[in-house]
């Protein structure tokens, strides 16, 4: 079956109650990052830059272009009925292991496809001895940097059972905690100057916009122009008034990101954009009724990840065309550099489409077993093991340690022993490698040799 005719089938069979705004949503959210990387990354002969660097009016656009909290949310009402989905079914068995595993699937696959693709091609590079020209070098800094995305969100992934069910019994009350929680590690640390308080904000400031998703899960979300005013007013506030910089993303050299670690106004920022996009949700269901939309929408989820996995492979690829054919590179933020963005984002869209060919089967949702002939079927089975929860949580554990290590170190350097600091240890990227390899096979074995009989 052709990608089209899979696309065309899975919308035709979309059941009435699905919530296709949220599909939406996911897909334009990594659709926004692809398209604002492509438009910031500044390359001349002399290496890689920042355009909002260059130009630093431009960094008020990272308040729209900054939406990596919508796919945080969308996460967070997704993961919310999977978990429930799984529970209702299984008699009371635990679930942990057959959730991570079903949510993780279609994530690490293509993930780790890329890391080791990449990490050949690496360390062909270096062994050639080309890895230390500045470009070069440059790329293969710039290339995992995305990947704390992905440690981000199997960090949501392994929390969400404890904290549904905290949403269960709090409601607004459990993001409240939240919230508070990273405000007052923004206290800690910039008023009482604590050191490394920061860090816990990686997991607070997301995990509160996650939380949010419960929220829509439960349809709780009932005065969005009231949440986004709120989120706008005080991230207006803390970035005029307090030691928040404007940019949304992190910028080089600045002494305090908004990013990294995520601060109290990133949080009011991801509050904004919820309260935001929901607003738009009444308008946005009726246009996901037409067929011609949703089977766009649904052919885009299909290869989502996959086409944000490899955008930077492809703009560097341009890029570097451009170097190897001796056309004209002008510095950027110039009017010539101007001129050739639409051309170099076509051509990194065209060869984003070609990388998305050769891997999108790495995304694509495990094959179901055949058909079982008529008669009454067999009650739907999840797959557990005797212990699979801790032997899951412990495979998603060295999976997120890996991919956030990987995303911090690169992979230049893999022959020197190049190595980051991660949670106050150094980790070389091979080692990033192994513990995501590692974790991943965690994962799959923990939900594998016996099954749950469901209720049917």
């Amino acid at each position: 079956m052709t990608a089209s005719a899979s696309a065309t089938a899975l919308a035709a069979a979309t059941p009435a109650h699905r919530d296709r705004y949220v599909d939406l949503l996911r897909v334009a959210s990594l659709g926004t990052v692809i398209a604002g990387h492509w438009l910031m990354a500044a390359v001349s002969s002399d290496g890689i830059g920042n355009l909002l660097a260059l130009v630093p009016a431009l960094q008020v656009l990272t308040w729209a272009l900054q939406i990596m909290p919508v796919f945080f949310f969308v996460g967070g009402f997704s993961h919310a009925l999977s978990y429930r989905s799984l529970a209702r079914r299984s008699d009371g068995h635990p679930v942990y292991a057959a959730f991570l595993r079903a949510r993780l699937q279609r994530l690490l696959r293509p993930t780790l496809v890329f890391v080791l693709v990449w990490a050949a091609a690496a360390l062909a590079v270096q062994l050639a001895g080309h890895g230390d020209g500045r470009l070069t070098g440059a790329a293969l800094r710039l290339v995992t940097q995305p990947l704390w995305f992905i440690g981000i969100y199997l960090a949501m992934v392994a929390f969400t059972p404890p904290l549904l069910k905290l949403h269960e019994r709090h409601g607004w009350g459990a993001f409240a905690v939240l919230a508070g929680a990273a405000a007052l590690v923004d206290v800690l640390r910039f008023a009482l100057g604590v050191p490394y308080v920061e860090f816990l904000n990686f997991a607070l400031v997301w995990l509160a916009v996650h939380q949010l998703g419960f929220l829509r899960a439960d349809g709780r979300i009932r005065r969005p122009a009231v949440l986004a005013a709120a989120g706008l007013a005080g991230a207006v506030l803390l970035v005029a008034y307090g030691p928040y910089p404007l940019s949304m993303v992190g910028m080089p050299g600045e002494k305090v990101s908004n990013m990294a670690p995520p601060t109290l106004a990133l949080l009011c920022h991801g509050m904004w954009l919820v309260g935001a996009v929901q607003l738009l949700a009444r308008p946005a269901g009726a246009w996901l009724r037409r067929p011609k939309v949703w089977r766009g929408v649904v052919a885009a989820n299909g290869i989502a990840m996959t086409a944000f996995l490899w955008h930077l492979t492809a703009m560097l690829g341009v890029y570097g065309a451009q170097l190897a054919l001796g056309l004209a590179l002008p510095a950027p933020a110039t009017a010539a550099w101007w001129a050739q963005v639409p051309v170099r984002i076509l051509a990194a869209a065209a060869l984003t489409g070609v990388f998305v060919a050769l891997f999108r089967r790495f995304e694509a949702p495990a094959r179901r077993s055949p058909a079982v002939p008529a008669g009454p079927a067999p009650a739907p089975a999840v797959p557990a093991r005797a212990g699979g929860g801790p032997v899951a949580a412990l495979g998603i554990t060295l999976c997120l340690l890996g991919v956030l290590g990987l995303s911090m170190t690169g992979l230049g350097g893999l022959l020197d022993g190049h190595s980051a600091t991660l949670i106050a240890l150094p980790v070389t990227a091979p080692a990033a490698i192994g513990m995501a390899l590692g974790g991943w096979l965690l994962v799959e074995r923990s939900g594998t040799p016996r099954s749950v009989r469901l209720r049917g």
